[in-house]
């Protein structure tokens, strides 16, 4: 929570000190910037990635719980933006996501077996529309959203050894939906973009143990990233 918290707290101050400065200063910068069909850009940010998790029948582990400890991540990557509409952009964001969590098996009483870390470095491909208002000024709100893809450098996949060796697994490949708001700033010599964006994963991210009776991954029924990042983008 402390991490929404201060995101929001952080967005507020960048809206305010922009939209400050803005209110002081009455010439438009950047005039025709929106006008070109096509710009490039990079972002970076930090990220908080947790999992939404849910259970099977209970018959066999009745107790069953997961509890994800997230850590903070940051993110870093690429713009390219393509003009469709006045309003309408198609963005392509290709990055590198890194972030960890440890994960704490409540109905395992071995305090060794009850606890694993789960760690990851992801090329992260999102394919984005991105809504804009009309330009007030030297800012413009906008909402985004679209599909992204993501690869797991860090998923253990290939690992013969699972949860009974100490090692947790995650599938390499996953799909995410990405949905966010953010505000364009003009600037004299650049256009600076905060956001804040919430990424949920599609398919079940979690590789079971080889054994069918797996304390850590037999009660789980769906295992998927839920998270939210704040994105700083320049272009």
């Amino acid at each position: 929570m402390k991490f929404y918290k201060h995101t929001a707290i952080l967005l507020f101050v960048i809206f305010s000190i922009s939209s400050f400065g803005q209110r002081r200063e009455k010439i438009e910068y950047l005039s025709n910037f929106d006008k070109d069909p096509i710009h490039f850009g990079f972002y970076l940010g930090g990220n908080k990635m947790d999992y939404k998790i849910s259970y099977k029948a209970r018959q066999n582990f009745p107790n069953a719980y997961v509890e994800s400890v997230p850590e903070m991540g940051f993110n870093l990557g690429v713009i390219a933006d393509i003009r469709i509409h006045k309003n309408i952009n198609l963005r392509f964001e290709p990055g590198l996501l890194t972030n960890s969590k440890k994960l704490y098996f409540r109905h395992i009483d071995n305090k060794v077996d009850s606890i694993r870390k789960a760690s990851g470095t992801f090329l992260h491909l999102p394919l984005l529309m991105q809504f804009s208002t009309d330009r007030i000024g030297n800012y413009r709100p906008y909402v985004v959203g679209g599909m992204a893809y993501e690869y797991n450098f860090a998923s253990n996949f290939d690992n013969p050894h699972d949860n009974s060796g100490g090692e947790f697994r995650l599938q390499k490949h996953n799909f995410m939906y990405e949905i966010g708001i953010g505000m364009d700033f003009y600037f004299y010599m650049f256009k600076f973009s905060p956001s804040i964006r919430g990424l949920f994963a599609l398919n079940n991210e979690i590789k079971r143990d080889d054994d069918p009776n797996s304390q850590w991954t037999t009660p789980v029924d769906f295992f998927g990233t839920r998270g939210l990042f704040i994105q700083l983008s320049f272009q």
